[in-house]
């Protein structure tokens, strides 16, 4: 596992391959996993699509979720 970033905020990555396995953020308080690290089906579901001003324009996104531009506060 290599890590970038400090103590508090950081990105953990595979040694190996270079991929992303998880992030803490926010000065510590959350962690944000790669769902491909998951060994069990999560138990959130996602609420809304965020970024799809800048998703790849050929991915069309086909379920009912509310759709961001950007990021919501």
């Amino acid at each position: 596992m290599l890590i970038f970033g400090d103590e508090i905020t950081h990105d953990a990555r595979c040694a190996t391959c270079g991929s992303l396995q998880y992030s803490i953020v926010r000065e510590g308080r959350f962690a944000h996993v790669t769902l491909g690290t998951l060994t069990d089906e999560p138990s959130t579901r996602p609420s809304a699509h965020i970024f799809v001003a800048s998703k790849a324009p050929w991915f069309t996104i086909t379920d009912s979720l509310t759709q961001h531009a950007e990021f919501v506060t």
